[in-house]
């Protein structure tokens, strides 16, 4: 799943929003300027390594005393709520129609699938959601029968008669599924079903043709029926063992087709799924209010953990959710929401890396002024694929007789160890391919001749492409997210193009103006990130696969018939050593043709203030916030 880039959060905006969720403070103001300025920290490759704790967090020693908010409202008192930021604003709560993991880490509080992962488990497994099993799946891995829990119901609304939700069947997913082929639901996830089910993709060219007619919702596919009540049957074309995990996914979540219906264009403003949460509140840009689904089934907390996680099981067996609420407050600056956790109006945050070294100490362990306020942390190592791409269908950079040498340059010339150290406080692994660490197929170390920095034989691919000393080359274009440092990053990447002749002019966009070029194949260059929707190397591998390009999930545009035929080989094949092998042939074909550059996965540093209990953050696995509690004052 796409997320803002390498670089999360955005400098824009005015506004400190407070913990009573009525009152913002304007930045302007002198209080909030005078804290501000001692806040904000020197850039990562500006400090000198003598004022590294610098003095923003001695400063709010005493700002968690002065600064704060107004009490919490009414509807608190007495409850369970938690606190979470957002780094960029909700675009849809729709599950077909996400392009952020913004986006579905809200909208999976509230919809559910058929398969989950286990919470307390690694390496990561899947377990029956709204399934009441694990599916039935035929000798030739083509035909999955899955079996329906019963008694599952979907959150009160209007839109059901009486304002009662009714009880989930079967069909609801065929409809579900279906809504990925209707062009008017602005779907993202397609590209994950195509050339998969049988059927589907005729279906969908239909409906796609169809003209003025009404998209037509009862017309038979022939491998994705509901063969009873309780029962979904899923036929394949060939083998796609990463099915299941997309069953888990968001774009397969239960969504109510009279709720669809009723709502029409504005049904992604709301939230009727069977999860723990509704949704109570939205104000665009600013908040997201999520309160505990009275009609929720009995599920509970879980009893397995794997050895590294056992102290988390204090509350097995009890019934979720725990929290009476979620409130998402959206921060696109990072200091207003880093300040807003300090004085405890945020319960939780992703700590922004301009704070790495006030916080952590050089073994990534938590400092112990922090541990002795109460604060807790988990480091995740993210499946994680940050990088440049190129697209592969522009003329300078993509099909020109010497686009391929260009392309091998421009990675020559970049230095990711600079970007590493400076923006990420050194704590990313750099790796080659597009298989992050973790994952089957990943190689360690340098194994690129194309990994710079080398700028003798950077300068001397540029001249063989055409451009000696950037001679008669047009200024590049680099589209990327003004998001958190984007525009740092961009310039140390157009310093880099310069010392060996190349010109860049950086265009800042937000999110989903960079998706929408990105879509329409108008970025010749562009900075982005995938997170793993799921664990399995497939899922980065199929980002440079022919048929996937835009407004698929290939937004290289990238083509390599002999890359092509090895995807539809290994993408059917069950993990071990003849797939792994077909990978690293993927992977080899990638790193010469050079779509993409400068490779890196982060470690997202996970902070939290003692209150809050059962906490284990991950980013592939997005409906655990269910197990969430606060813990019981003293």
């Amino acid at each position: 799943m796409y997320q803002t880039g390498p670089y999360i959060g955005r400098r824009e905006g005015n506004t400190l929003p407070c913990n009573d969720l009525d009152a913002p403070q304007h930045v302007g103001s002198p209080r909030n300027l005078e804290v501000l300025a001692v806040l904000r920290p020197v850039p990562m490759r500006q400090r000198p390594t003598a004022i590294a704790p610098l003095l923003s967090i001695v400063a709010l020693v005493g700002v968690v005393q002065a600064f704060g908010c107004k009490k919490p409202p009414a509807w608190e008192k007495g409850k369970k709520v938690a606190h979470l930021a957002v780094r960029a604003k909700i675009g849809t709560l729709d599950p077909v129609a996400t392009s952020s993991s913004y986006d579905n880490e809200v909208l999976s509080q509230s919809y559910e699938g058929l398969y989950n992962y286990k919470y307390l488990v690694r390496p990561y497994e899947l377990e029956p959601m709204l399934a009441k099993s694990l599916p039935k799946i035929s000798e030739d891995g083509l035909t999955y029968t899955i079996d329906i829990r019963e008694g599952v119901y979907f959150h009160d609304d209007k839109c059901f008669p009486n304002g009662k939700g009714r009880e989930l069947v079967a069909q609801d997913f065929v409809y579900s599924i279906k809504r990925n082929a209707d062009d008017d639901n602005h779907p993202t996830g397609y590209w994950i079903f195509q050339d998969r089910i049988v059927g589907l993709d005729e279906f969908q060219k239909r409906m796609a043709e169809r003209g003025t007619a009404p998209f037509d919702w009862e017309a038979d596919v022939e491998g994705l029926q509901a063969t009873g009540k309780y029962q979904l049957q899923i036929k394949l074309k060939r083998p796609f063992p990463q099915i299941l995990y997309v069953l888990a996914m968001n774009y397969a979540y239960a969504v109510p087709r009279e709720c669809a219906q009723y709502y029409g264009s504005e049904f992604g403003n709301r939230a009727i799924g069977t999860g723990p949460f509704v949704l109570k509140e939205w104000t665009r840009g600013s908040r997201v209010i999520l309160t505990k689904n009275p009609t929720y089934r009995d599920v509970r907390y879980p009893s397995e953990a794997s050895p590294e996680f056992q102290y988390l099981l204090e509350d097995a067996g009890k019934k979720v959710p725990f929290l009476d609420a979620i409130v998402y407050q959206v921060y696109e600056q990072d200091q207003p929401m880093w300040l807003k956790f300090r004085v405890g109006d945020l319960d939780m945050v992703q700590m922004p890396a301009e704070y790495h070294d006030d916080v952590m100490q050089s073994d990534l362990t938590l400092e112990q002024r922090f541990k002795d306020e109460g604060i807790e942390n988990y480091n995740l190592a993210l499946l994680d694929f940050i990088y440049r791409g190129f697209n592969m269908q522009d003329p300078i950079v993509g099909t020109g007789a010497g686009s391929k040498y260009l392309r091998q340059a421009i990675s020559l010339a970049l230095d990711g160890e600079e970007i590493n150290g400076a923006f990420y406080n050194g704590t990313c692994v750099l790796y080659d391919g597009p298989v992050p660490p973790g994952l089957d197929s990943y190689v360690a170390g340098v194994t690129s001749p194309y990994r710079g920095p080398n700028l003798d034989k950077a300068k001397e691919l540029l001249a063989k492409a055409g451009y000696p000393g950037g001679k008669g080359l047009p200024t590049l274009q680099l589209d990327t997210s003004t998001g958190g440092n984007s525009p740092e990053q961009a310039e140390v990447f157009a310093r880099a193009l310069k010392r060996i002749g190349i010109k860049l002019d950086v265009n800042l966009n937000s999110f989903s103006e960079l998706s929408n070029k990105l879509k329409k194949k108008k970025a010749q260059m562009f900075g982005l990130a995938w997170g793993a929707d799921y664990p399995d190397a497939e899922n980065f591998l199929q980002l440079f696969y022919g048929p996937n390009e835009a407004p698929g999930s290939n937004n290289f545009n990238y083509s390599n018939p002999a890359y092509d035929e090895l995807y539809a080989r290994g993408s059917i094949l069950q993990p071990g050593p003849e797939r792994t092998a077909i990978y690293q042939q993927m992977r080899e074909i990638l790193i010469e043709d050079v779509p993409s550059l400068g490779h890196m996965a982060r470690i997202r540093f996970y902070l939290w203030h003692g209150r809050l209990k059962n906490v284990l953050p991950d980013e592939v696995h997005k409906t655990w916030r269910k197990y969430l509690n606060i813990k019981e004052s003293n």
